[in-house]
């Protein structure tokens, strides 16, 4: 019992911490929309999506080091660390663009516990009976270490346009049991998957029914765009001209990673973004070997990389100006983050 209710505490500090110590103290500046207020979305959301994609990141990061290494020299607690000290940048930086209501706080809080949660389970298993049973099969790698890499790379790609719980973790744990030799190893990570991938759909078919009773979130989003005319779009999938202003066309596109794609796209094509989901101001990150960017309110190394990514703000109007421009600075775009 105090067991249980110490590691709770523990899993809430960070929570406590970001509310205490991230606060913000600036004031919004004053921004009258264009389009029509049923499309706008919480300028604050493009900082309070980062999280999620954190979230991603590590995923990602995780892929990288097992393709050639053991899940033992992943730095799980670099991860922790790195979700909740961005977090609490983005705190501060959330106050210059709004309030950040209190469902997305509860949201983001959720999925950092659990998170957290996770990572020090698998940092609990991998670096006690994970690394006995990779002591025990030496230098060369096993049947299931690759398979459980690449499994965890085409997680980390899946990721990055559908929710976690939409993945097919049950044919991950068929393809464990099929590709399985004798060896020590192969049955090791055979169980230690296999009760990973077990738990995680079980949960996902909890969440997936949870969704269901609230809804989605929505896909699509509108944006102003000048610089362009309507026949652009007619060759542009997924894209709808929706309406006209005197500042430029009203479009309605996808949203997460494809809608990063897309802007890029425009950017290249000399269109400019008057104004996005009703907002002036939008985040993107974006990779360097520089351990800092001027203006990034967050910066880190990736594992696996050599390199680190920078969270950037710009005004709308400004992004695709700057996207033309990021190679120049010696950075590389990785994601543009919605509301």
């Amino acid at each position: 019992m105090l067991l249980g209710t110490l590691m709770i505490v523990g899993l809430l500090l960070p929570v406590g911490y970001v509310e205490t110590m991230c606060r913000g103290d600036a004031e919004p500046k004053a921004y009258t929309a264009l389009i029509a207020p049923a499309h706008h979305r919480p300028e604050s959301r493009t900082l309070m999506t980062y999280p999620e994609w954190d979230i991603v990141h590590a995923y990602e990061d995780y892929a990288r080091v097992i393709n050639t290494a053991d899940p033992h020299d992943f730095s799980f607690f670099q991860s922790i660390g790195g979700f909740w000290s961005s977090l609490c940048s983005l705190t501060r930086e959330a106050s210059k663009h709004g309030h950040v209501d209190g469902e997305t706080k509860q949201m983001v809080y959720v999925i950092g516990v659990s998170f957290t949660a996770e990572l020090l389970l698998k940092a609990a298993y991998e670096e006690t009976i994970g690394r006995l049973f990779t002591a025990l099969r030496g230098a060369e790698r096993a049947p299931l270490d690759d398979v459980s890499a690449r499994q965890a790379s085409a997680y980390a790609e899946f990721l990055q346009q559908v929710p976690w719980y939409k993945w097919d973790f049950q044919t991950d744990e068929e393809e464990l049991k099929t590709a399985a030799t004798g060896s020590l190893r192969d049955q090791e990570r055979r169980f230690a998957l296999g009760t990973e991938y077990g738990t995680k759909a079980a949960y996902a078919d909890v969440i997936a029914n949870a969704v269901a009773q609230v809804g989605e979130d929505a896909l699509t989003l509108r944006m102003i765009v000048s610089g362009v005319n309507a026949a652009y779009f007619d060759r542009i999938r997924d894209v709808q001209v929706v309406g006209d202003h005197a500042e430029g066309l009203e479009i309605e596109t996808p949203r997460y990673r494809a809608l990063t794609h897309l802007l890029t796209k425009f950017a290249e094509d000399e269109i400019d973004f008057v104004e996005i989901a009703g907002n002036d101001d939008i985040m993107f990150t974006a990779l360097s070997a520089n351990t800092a960017e001027p203006g990034a309110i967050y910066s880190r190394a990736r594992q696996g990389a050599d390199d680190h990514r920078h969270l950037i703000v710009v005004k709308t109007v400004d992004l695709a100006a700057r996207l033309r421009s990021l190679s120049d600075t010696g950075l590389i775009l990785e994601h543009i983050h919605d509301y």
